[in-house]
């Protein structure tokens, strides 16, 4: 089992004094300094719909009880209404409409138009004190129900099996609560060559918006289970129906259709090069799957040609993609697959040369589709990496002063973790990779959860020599590791750097505290100093190189703290992404360095002194050690030129 950094410190509680700008205090929250409303969505509400809040600055529940308030005119009379908001992320919440809310607000068997403000009110857990938005002009049309006026339904034409049919018109239903809106398709199939139209099963199918509010636009899928997948005409007619939850079916009038159903065919493969856990994105049309009896195949027939090879060899390979859509399906490049087996995907780099085809089962039935031309290049192995800053982490920094500094800290961690991996096929991602199934995830937390104060930890099982599984997860709990009588939890804790304080809020310092640590957090410590707030940061942050920390004056200061903060996460975070890769030692016994050398990156967290964890006071960066480079080297092997810069032996 790797083991990281094993620092004990206590958890601070880090309190934040002060109001806003309505209030007395000179101190707000700055978590709600600069609290702002941008959009409500959507604008025609009924019982059960789900609202969308736009706007900044938003907190969870612990940080702070939120309330979407509105104020105006509705059904002829004064109104004002308050629903509790949901936090979702810092730009995001929701709120529920229901009955009540729908009558205060008008509605009652007819549709009324709110026409007022909209605030976002926050009562904050830090100062008790109620942070108020700006007020955004709002208009809502509110309804208890909602009857859809139908203007055309899709017609005519080709059509792929699982195409979709698109639909316009007024008062359409958004799903969730309010209930959903339905096509009810019915009428016959003729199959290409025959003279029979055989009248076939309704089916209903739902529809989905064509964005994410939108009541005027949506369409459904024409299934398989309508006329199957083989070519043909189909005629018949579609009734679109508002099915509402716990309340009435509303129906449209019907709409003739008819289309020229065609079998499946691929159109282009994408991206051109893909490596081991990559996703090889299929496009074409009449791709089943997703249900009992309906699968989508490819076969792969050409030649694989090993890059520095003068001669390919055959490829006949049948592979089994994951379906999307109708129009996609999607290939992970795997080792345990046919193309997998093949050729080594750790080691062999190349281009196939050939020919795709779809092979579409549904029900018993198969139909095969054209080939298309297709070059695919086989990269080098790549490792993403996708940095998980957790709310926790946000509000954490409260307890250094440094919230309002936030995305400059992550910036800086960036930064640093980028750099300790130059020139190693290695990429840092700060949203959920689409394009790979397999990648990993480290999470930046605020407390630790194992309650033993670790800067950071890998509780991913087992030393990943020569990084086999490339999807390790560094966050929430793994049983496993628990079994073990290990800690459980996995990340990258910063609470736990209170622990380098030589007057902690709470807890006890660590045997490697010192002033240094103080001189540094010490003027934003909302128990020493003056938290960092936005007149703080007028102009922007001054360019900081760590050889100036610590600083004298506020501005510096506040560079400073932005600079080490930054590289104390980032070199925890290199350090576990290390381990994760099986270092330190990959063909050894132990997960550190033996003995303690400057600069290396994966000693001991004793051997590792703040100086160097900040990059401060010309200690750091610390780096891979010479033999642990040529590994990373070795398993994530990079284009660019080796990195000759001197590293510390290992």
């Amino acid at each position: 089992m790797t083991r990281a950094i094993a620092a004990r410190l206590g958890v601070v509680a880090g309190a934040v004094a002060g109001l806003w700008a309505c209030a007395s205090s000179e101190t707000p929250d700055v978590g709600l300094e600069a609290l702002a409303l941008t959009s409500v969505e959507p604008g025609v509400v009924i019982t059960g719909t789900t609202l969308a809040i736009r706007g900044d600055s938003f907190v969870a529940a612990e940080w702070g009880a939120s309330t979407l308030r509105l104020r105006g005119m509705a059904g002829g009379r004064s109104v004002d209404v308050a629903l509790p908001a949901e936090f979702v992320d810092y730009d995001n919440m929701t709120a529920q409409v229901d009955a009540d809310v729908v009558a205060a607000l008008g509605a009652t068997g007819q549709v009324s138009r709110f026409s007022g403000e909209a605030v976002i009110e926050v009562v904050s857990a830090v100062d008790g004190e109620t942070y108020t938005s700006g007020a955004l002009t709002l208009s809502l049309d509110v309804a208890t129900e909602l009857t859809p006026e139908i203007a055309s339904v899709q017609t005519g034409g080709l059509l792929f099996v699982n195409d979709a049919v698109l639909v316009t018109g007024r008062g359409m239903l958004l799903g969730g609560n309010e209930g959903d809106t339905v096509a009810r398709v019915t009428g016959c199939f003729r199959a290409t060559g025959g003279t029979t139209c055989t009248p076939v099963t309704e089916e209903v199918i739902g529809l989905q918006p064509a964005a994410p509010f939108s009541r005027d636009e949506a369409s459904f899928r024409f299934v398989p289970a309508i006329a199957g997948i083989r070519e043909g005409l189909f005629m018949g007619q579609v009734v679109i129906e508002n099915r509402h939850l716990g309340g009435n079916t509303i129906a449209a009038a019907p709409v003739a259709v008819s289309y020229d159903l065609v079998s499946a065919e691929v159109f282009q493969v994408t991206p051109p090069v893909a490596s081991l856990g990559q996703y090889v994105m299929i496009d074409g049309g009449g791709f089943v799957g997703g249900e009992a009896g309906a699968s989508t195949e490819v076969r792969l027939v050409g030649t694989f040609l090993p890059t520095g090879q003068a001669q390919g060899a055959p490829v006949d390979l049948l592979l089994i993609p994951e379906f999307e859509t109708g129009n996609r399906v999607r290939y992970v490049i795997s080792p345990s697959d046919a193309l997998g087996m093949a050729i080594d995907l750790r080691t062999v780099t190349g281009t196939f040369t050939g020919t795709i085809q779809p092979i579409v089962r549904y029900q018993g039935d198969m139909v095969v589709g054209p080939t298309r031309n297709v070059t695919l290049g086989i990269a080098p192995v790549k490792q993403v990496v996708f940095i998980d800053f957790r709310p926790s982490y946000v509000e954490s920094l409260r307890t250094f002063g440094l919230r309002a500094v936030d995305q400059a800290i992550r910036a800086r961690v960036l930064d640093v973790v980028r750099d300790a991996f130059r020139t190693v096929n290695l990429e840092l991602r700060t949203e959920p990779p689409t394009d790979f199934a397999l990648f990993s995830i480290v999470e930046i937390h605020g407390p630790d959860p194992n309650n033993q104060g670790l800067f950071g930890y890998d509780n991913s099982p087992g030393k990943d020599v020569n990084n086999i599984r490339l999807h390790d997860r560094l966050g929430g709990v793994n049983a496993a590791t628990q079994q073990d009588g290990y800690p459980g939890y996995g990340g990258v804790f910063i609470e736990s750097l209170m622990g380098f304080s030589l007057h902690p809020a709470s807890g006890e310092s660590l045997p490697g505290a010192e002033q240094l640590f103080d001189d540094l957090f010490d003027p934003f410590r909302p128990d020493r100093g003056e938290i960092i707030v936005s007149k703080d940061l007028a102009g922007g942050l001054p360019a900081i190189d760590g050889a100036v920390c610590p600083a004298s004056d506020r501005r510096a200061r506040i560079g400073c703290a932005v600079w080490a903060m930054g590289s104390l996460i980032g070199t925890t975070l290199a350090h576990e992404i290390g381990h994760s890769l099986g270092l330190a030692n990959p063909f050894g016994d132990g997960f550190h360095n033996f003995g303690d050398e400057p600069n290396r990156l994966m000693d001991g967290g004793a051997d590792r002194p703040l100086a160097e964890r900040a990059i401060i006071q010309g200690q750091g960066p610390a780096d891979f050690c010479e033999d642990e480079y040529l590994y990373l080297r070795q398993i994530l092997p990079s284009s660019e030129p080796a990195d000759t810069s001197p590293r510390p032996r290992c």
